[in-house]
C-alpha cells in the first residue's frame, strides 16, 4: 500500500531559471496589464517585507562571509532553544494560563527543571570560582555526597511546592472555616436556648433544689450574641418574678453563722444567700446594659417589671434610681415605661408600705434640682397619681384629747378616793410585768399584721407632701427668675403647667405658712406677658391656670385666708380677648370661667356687667364650643345679678336712666372701670342666627330673660360641660339645609332637623346658597387637583420618551462603528 501511495505523488513543476534583476525587462504590455488591474494587485503594498526577509536565503547587500556567519548564529539559536525546551517543564494550565497569539496558537508557560537547574548552578559557581571540575570519574564517597545533596534539594523542592499549594488553597480554607464557624455558632445558640428553657423550667418546678442553676443562666446571659442575651434576660426575669419571696432577705451575721442550727435552717440560709447573690448580679447586669443603646429598652423593661412586681425586696434603691432617671428620657418608649412604673408604685402602696413612694418622690425632687427644672413634663405629671389622707393638713387632735381625758380621769380618781391606801410593791411589780407583756404582744401583732401603723403612715405622707411642694415651689421660683432675667431672650418652662395642675389638686392640704408666698407667685405669673413690649412670656393657658390655682387655694382655705382677688379678675378680663382657638386650650378657659365667675360668689355689679359684655363679644368671634361656654357663663351672671339684665333693653344707657352712669369704655383693662352698664347686648341678636342650633337657641333664650323669666334651658350645665359636649359634636356636626324650595303649606308632622327659634325662608335660602357654593368650590378644587396631577404625569411621559429616543440613537451609532 505504501509503494502504491508513493507512486501516486505528483511532483510540483520546476522553478524557472534564476535571472538576475538587471536582466529583467518589463514590457509595455505588462505595464498596461498592471494599470488595468490595480484593484487585484493592491495586496502587494500590504506585504510584510521584514518577515519575508527573515526566511529568504539570499539577503540583499550582504557579503558571503557575513551571510555564512548569520546562518551559523541562526543555527546556534535554534539549538539553544531546543536545549531550553528540553530543560524546561511545562506549567500546569490551572496554575498559569497559556498565552494565545494573534495566529491562534497557544504557548504554555515553562519552568526550568530542578536537576538541570542545580547542575547549571553548580557549574556556574565552579566557573565563577575558577575551579572548573574536569570530566573525571567520581569516587564512591563523592557519589554518596552528591546523592545526599540531590535528596536534600528534592525535599526542599517538595516543601516549597507544598507551601505554594497551601498558599493557593488558603482562600478556600478560610471560606470553609468561616462557614464551619457560622454553623457551629448556630448550633451553639440552639443548645443555649434549649439549656435556658431546661434550667428555667427546673427552677420554676423546684427552686430550692435547683437554685444553683441561676449562676449558669447568668453565665449564658453574658454571651456575645444579641439574641441570646435578650433571651437570657427575659428568662431570668420570669424566674425571679416567680421565686422571689414576699419578704426582705436578711443574711445572717458572723455571730449567727457560728451558732449551731438544724439542717433545715442551713438549707434555708444557703438557698436565700444563693438567691440574693444571683439577684444582685442580675440587677447589676441590667443597670450596666441600660447604658448601651442596643439593650437599653430591654434592660429598662426588665427593671420596671421587677420594681413593679417586687418593690419590697432587696436592691430596690438601685432599681428605683434607674427608673427615676428614665422618667425624663428622650426615648418615648423608655419614658412611658418608667412613668407607668412610678405611677404604679404610688397607686399600690400596699406592696411596699409607702416607703418606695417617699424614696421616689425625694429622688424626683433631687432630679428637678440637678437639671434646673429643665425636664420633660411627664416627670412631674407622675405626682398626680399620689393620694393623701384628707386630715393630713389638720393637727392631730385625737391624741391630745386622749391625753387630756386620761389626766382628767386620774384627777377624778384622786378626788373621789382620797383615803384609799397605795398598792403594795408586789402588786406594782405584777402590774409592770402585765404591761410589758401587753406591749410585747402588741409589737408582735403589729409586725405580723399587714395593717400599717397610723402614725407611721402619717409621717411618711407628711414627708412625701413636703418633698412634692418643695419641688412645686422650686419650679415656681425658677419661672419667676426666668421672667425677671429674660431681657427679651427666649426661655422654656416645661414643668410649669404640670406644676400648676399639681398645686391645684393638692391645694387643700397646703401648709398655711406657705400661702402668702404661693399667692404672690401666682399673682406675678398671671400678670406675666401683659406688657406690650415683652415678646417672650407665658402662654394664655398657663396664665389662666395661675388664676385657677389661686381661686382653688382660696376656696379650700377660705377660713384661714383673707386675700383680695381683684387682680386675678383683671387678668381674666384681658385674657378673654387674648385667647386663640387651636393655640390655647379651650378646656382651661372653660374651667377658669366656672371657678371664677360661675361658682357661688356674689360679684360687684360693674364687674359682672363688664364680664357679661366681654363674653358676648367673645361669643361672636370663636367656635361653637367656646361660644357655648361663654353664653352659659353669661346666663349665670345675668341670673345672679338682676341689675345687669338692663343690658338686654334697647334704651339708651342699657335701659337704666336713673342715676349717673359711667360712659362705656370697651378698651378699659379693669372690669370695674369699663362702664359696661351703659351698653347694650346687641351681640345676642346676631348670635340668634348662629349656624349651630344649640348656640342660637341659647342666645335667643338669654335675650328673652326679662320677659319670659328665669326658665332657661341648660340651667344645670357648667361651662366645662358645655365646651366638652359641643367640641365632641363639632367633629361630626353638619348644618342641616334644605335645597328644595319650601312650600307655603307644610305637611303635618314635617319638622326641621334642629329647633330654630326665628328661622325664616330667607335664612333657609341663604343656607341652601352656601351649600351650593360649597359644592361648586369643592368641584373646582378637585378639577385643579386633577390638572396638577395630569401635568406631573405629562412631564414623566416626556422624560421617558426622551430617554427611549436617546437609547435608539446610541444603538444606531454602535451598529455603524461595528
Amino acid at each position: 500500500m505504501r509503494k502504491k501511495q508513493k507512486q501516486k505523488i505528483v511532483l510540483p513543476p520546476e522553478l524557472p531559471p534564476e535571472v538576475p534583476d538587471d536582466e529583467i525587462q518589463v514590457s509595455d504590455e505588462d505595464l498596461q496589464f498592471v494599470d488595468q488591474n490595480r484593484d487585484y494587485a493592491g495586496f502587494v503594498s500590504n506585504l510584510d517585507t521584514k518577515s519575508i526577509t527573515k526566511h529568504v536565503t539570499r539577503v540583499a547587500d550582504v557579503k558571503d562571509d557575513a551571510l555564512e556567519s548569520m546562518y551559523e548564529r541562526r543555527l546556534r539559536k535554534k539549538s539553544a532553544d531546543k536545549d531550553k525546551e528540553e530543560d524546561e517543564v511545562e506549567v500546569d494550565p490551572v496554575d498559569a494560563l497559556p498565552v494565545k497569539t494573534l495566529d491562534g496558537k497557544l504557548y504554555y508557560r515553562t519552568v526550568p527543571s530542578a536537576a538541570k537547574k542545580s547542575e547549571t548552578e553548580a557549574t556556574a559557581a565552579s566557573e565563577d570560582n575558577g575551579t572548573a571540575t574536569p570530566m573525571v570519574k567520581l569516587t564512591k564517597a563523592e557519589k554518596r555526597a552528591k546523592q545526599k545533596k540531590l535528596r536534600k534539594e528534592a525535599k526542599k523542592q517538595v516543601k516549597e511546592t507544598a507551601q505554594s499549594d497551601e498558599v493557593r488553597q488558603a482562600p478556600q480554607s478560610e471560606v470553609l472555616d468561616e462557614v464551619k464557624k457560622e454553623l457551629t455558632a448556630e448550633e451553639a445558640n440552639e443548645k443555649k436556648k434549649y439549656r435556658l428553657a431546661e434550667l428555667g423550667t427546673a427552677l420554676l418546678v423546684d427552686p430550692e433544689s435547683n437554685i444553683k442553676s441561676l449562676r449558669e443562666m447568668l453565665q449564658i446571659a453574658k454571651d456575645g450574641d444579641h439574641s441570646i442575651v435578650i433571651l437570657g434576660l427575659k428568662s431570668l426575669l420570669a424566674v425571679f418574678k416567680d421565686i422571689l419571696p414576699g419578704y426582705r432577705i436578711r443574711l445572717p451575721t458572723e455571730k449567727e453563722q457560728q451558732m449551731l442550727v438544724s439542717k433545715a435552717v442551713k438549707k434555708t440560709r444557703l438557698y436565700e444567700s444563693t438567691l440574693l447573690t444571683a439577684y444582685k448580679a442580675f440587677v447589676q447586669k441590667l443597670i450596666a446594659l441600660e447604658e448601651q443603646a442596643v439593650y437599653k429598652r430591654v434592660a429598662m423593661r426588665c427593671i420596671c417589671t421587677l420594681l413593679e412586681a417586687v418593690p419590697h425586696f432587696n436592691f430596690r434603691d438601685n432599681l428605683l434610681v434607674a427608673v427615676v432617671k428614665g422618667i425624663s428620657s428622650q426615648d418615648d418608649v423608655v419614658r412611658k415605661l418608667c412613668c407607668a412604673t412610678v405611677k404604679s408604685l404610688f397607686e399600690h402602696e400596699g406592696k411596699h408600705g409607702g416607703e418606695a413612694t417617699v424614696e421616689a418622690v425625694k429622688m424626683i425632687a433631687e432630679l428637678v434640682k440637678v437639671h434646673n427644672c429643665q425636664l420633660h413634663p411627664d416627670s412631674i405629671d407622675v405626682f398626680m397619681s399620689l393620694s393623701f389622707d384628707e386630715d393630713l393638713g389638720k393637727p392631730e387632735s385625737s391624741e391630745v384629747d386622749n391625753k387630756t381625758k386620761m389626766k382628767n380621769s386620774k384627777k377624778k380618781r384622786k378626788l373621789v378616793e382620797p383615803n384609799k391606801l397605795p398598792a403594795s410593791e408586789n402588786k406594782r411589780s405584777r402590774q409592770e410585768i402585765i404591761s410589758k407583756t401587753r406591749e410585747e404582744v402588741k409589737a408582735d401583732y403589729k409586725a405580723a399584721s399587714f395593717a400599717q401603723d397610723v402614725a407611721e403612715r402619717r409621717r411618711m405622707q407628711s414627708d412625701t407632701l413636703s418633698a412634692v411642694f418643695q419641688t412645686f415651689f422650686r419650679i415656681l421660683k425658677h419661672a419667676m427668675q426666668s421672667l425677671a432675667s429674660s431681657m427679651g431672650e427666649s426661655f422654656s418652662l416645661p414643668l410649669l403647667a404640670p406644676c400648676l395642675n399639681g398645686i391645684g389638686k393638692f391645694s387643700h392640704i397646703i401648709d398655711l405658712d406657705f400661702m402668702a408666698d404661693l399667692m404672690n407667685y401666682l399673682r406675678k405669673l398671671a400678670g406675666a406677658g401683659s406688657q406690650k413690649n415683652d415678646s417672650h412670656h407665658l402662654t394664655v393657658s398657663e396664665r389662666l391656670q395661675c388664676c385657677i390655682v389661686a381661686f382653688k387655694v382660696m376656696k379650700n382655705n377660705l377660713e384661714a385666708l383673707n386675700v383680695d382677688l381683684q387682680e386675678f379678675f383683671v387678668q381674666l378680663y384681658g385674657l378673654i380677648l387674648e385667647y386663640r382657638p387651636g393655640r390655647d386650650k379651650g378646656e382651661v378657659l372653660a374651667e377658669a370661667l366656672k371657678i371664677m365667675l360661675c361658682d357661688d360668689r356674689q360679684h360687684d355689679t360693674q364687674r359682672a356687667a363688664a364680664f357679661v359684655k366681654r363674653l358676648a363679644t367673645f361669643s361672636l368671634s370663636f367656635g361653637s364650643a367656646e361660644s357655648m361656654a361663654a353664653l352659659v357663663t353669661l346666663r349665670h351672671l345675668l341670673h345672679k345679678n338682676a341689675k345687669c339684665r338692663n343690658l338686654l333693653e334697647n334704651d339708651a344707657g342699657g335701659g337704666s336712666v336713673s342715676g349717673g352712669i359711667a360712659k362705656y369704655n370697651p378698651y378699659a383693662t379693669d372690669p370695674g372701670l369699663s362702664g359696661a352698664l351703659a351698653s347694650v347686648l346687641w351681640e345676642l341678636n346676631l348670635l340668634t342666627k348662629h349656624y349651630h342650633p344649640a348656640v342660637s337657641t341659647m342666645a335667643s333664650s338669654i335675650s328673652t330673660m326679662n320677659t319670659v323669666g328665669n326658665q332657661v334651658s341648660h340651667s344645670n350645665i357648667s361651662p366645662q360641660q358645655a365646651f366638652v359636649q359641643l367640641s365632641h359634636e363639632h367633629e361630626s356636626f353638619i348644618p342641616a339645609s334644605n335645597t328644595k324650595k319650601t312650600s307655603n303649606k307644610r305637611k303635618k308632622g314635617c319638622r326641621l332637623s334642629f329647633p330654630i327659634s326665628s328661622a325664616s325662608k330667607d335664612e333657609l335660602m341663604t343656607l341652601a346658597d352656601e351649600n351650593a357654593v360649597r359644592n361648586k368650590l369643592s368641584e373646582h378644587f378637585l378639577i385643579l387637583d386633577n390638572i396638577v396631577e395630569n401635568e406631573r404625569l405629562r412631564t414623566e411621559l416626556y422624560c421617558t420618551n426622551m430617554s427611549l429616543k436617546l437609547c435608539e440613537q446610541y444603538r444606531k451609532q454602535k451598529k455603524r462603528i461595528r
